[in-house]
């Protein structure tokens, strides 16, 4: 199975395909060309800089891990619009544990005092939950007959409502004795912060697992034709429930991210991240009726989205007319994917 592989290569031919993909992937290139070219005409002092190319690969890296995940579900045939909200959730829930003090037994000794949880339970719990909030997901979907718009709108409201709860709508911050967390933000490699390094570790983990697995095949299959699938063997409901909570893993990853940039777990978090991750993964050409998608064309769709970001607060616009310019963006991707698909079936 190549990068832009599809089970329905028997209709146009696994090298039409992959002709297909390079094409996109070159036309998406030469838009990161012109956005980079805006950047230095609009603002060249403030663009070409490495602190605000830094901010754009911070700021990708959250987004981005989230898109891997949500890559996954759309070639699986399926949608999750609760991708922002159970970010939101894993991080007030990571952040929530770490302030509880524990001790093992009633009768621990006082005088020892109370053990507090490090870091590395919080970034557990944070993929804990991220995991398990796409698996109830992923049951109501596959199990429970849901359509995935509805169980995911529903998650959506859950979570982030839980997230609230939770907190009681405050802020919460990272504690000093957690600040290993934070250090994935703050250390640099060669003048990158840690968290784009994890950021691109699960891209080339997650285009492995669709590539080069046979969790990748099915999930094309799934996407592409689910009845073909079952009759070719595949338990579909079982690998939809997978698929869902995959992308809630990535949520939980994205959650210790987001923690480390902001240093807090917030149910504010994540707001409207859905939008962005569906849009990568569309304009990145992947079908919203699955069956076809890379993980490198979801990625390149979402360094775009973070340029336009970028490049709209490097100029001072309005926050609503970069939601304007983004809406417009995802409804022309999917009409071009329209017109590709009706030439292609011609």
């Amino acid at each position: 199975m190549t990068d832009s592989g599809n089970t329905s290569a028997v209709v146009a031919g696994p090298g039409a395909l992959r002709r297909f993909g390079e094409m996109r992937h070159l036309g998406l290139l030469v838009a990161l060309a012109l956005l980079v070219l805006v950047g230095l005409i609009t603002k060249p002092d403030n663009f070409a800089t490495a602190s605000n190319l830094v901010s754009i690969l911070s700021l990708a890296a959250t987004i981005g891990v989230i898109t891997v995940g949500a890559t996954f579900v759309i070639i699986g045939g399926g949608i999750d619009l609760s991708v922002g909200a159970i970010m939101a959730l894993a991080s007030v829930w990571a952040t929530t544990v770490a302030t509880q003090e524990f001790w093992p037994l009633e009768f621990w000794p006082l005088e020892f005092g109370s053990l507090e949880f490090g870091p590395f339970v919080m970034a557990l719990c944070a993929i804990l939950v991220g995991t398990g909030a796409g698996l109830v997901n992923g049951l109501l979907i596959a199990y429970g007959r849901l359509v995935p718009f509805i169980a995911t709108l529903a998650m959506l409201v859950a979570a982030r409502g839980l997230a609230q709860r939770m907190s009681d709508r405050k802020t919460q911050l990272i504690q000093t004795g957690n600040s290993a967390i934070v250090e994935l933000s703050t250390t640099r490699v060669l003048g990158i912060p840690l968290l784009v390094y994890i950021f691109a570790l699960v891209v080339v983990l997650g285009w492995v697992l669709l590539n080069r697995t046979t969790f990748g095949r099915r999930t094309y299959a799934v996407g592409g034709n689910p009845e073909a699938a079952r009759l070719a063997g595949i338990d579909v409901r079982r690998h939809t429930m997978l698929l869902y909570a995959l992308s809630g893993l990535c949520c939980g990853i994205a959650a210790i991210l987001i923690m480390a940039r902001t240093t807090t777990g917030s149910s504010t978090h994540g707001d409207l991240y859905e939008l962005d991750a569906i849009a990568a993964v569309i304009i990145g050409g992947t079908l919203l009726t699955g069956g076809r998608g890379t993980i490198i064309g979801s990625i390149l769709g979402l360094l775009i989205f973070t340029l336009i970001t970028n490049l709209f607060i490097l100029n001072g616009l309005n926050t609503s007319d970069q939601l304007i310019a983004k809406g417009l963006i995802i409804v022309v991707a999917v009409l071009l994917q329209r017109r590709n698909l009706k030439e292609r079936a011609l």
